[in-house]
């Protein structure tokens, strides 16, 4: 660990920052999951509500740069394609 006061406060918030994000991108990955379960079920309304919240968290982590915009937009893009493909 750092000597310097500056260095240790750092190393403290990034600490905290780190577990913050991966709360976040877990909740994200399980989102994911829901709107997957959803479509392999065959269930159009649970997957299309589970898709609207998984899409607004997506924005929402890179609002808060956690992810690329990129990457929220292929994940969107992936699982609209899923939703949609049910009949």
């Amino acid at each position: 660990m750092a000597n310097m006061k500056q260095q240790i406060k750092r190393y403290k918030n990034d600490n905290a920052k780190r577990a913050h994000n991966a709360s976040y991108k877990s909740a994200l990955k399980t989102a994911v999951k829901k709107v997957i379960a959803a479509t392999e079920a065959g269930n159009k309304e649970d997957a299309v509500l589970a898709y609207n919240e998984c899409a607004s968290k997506l924005d929402a982590s890179v609002t808060k740069g956690i992810h690329h915009k990129n990457y929220a937009n292929r994940q969107k893009s992936r699982l609209a394609k899923l939703v949609n493909s049910i009949d």
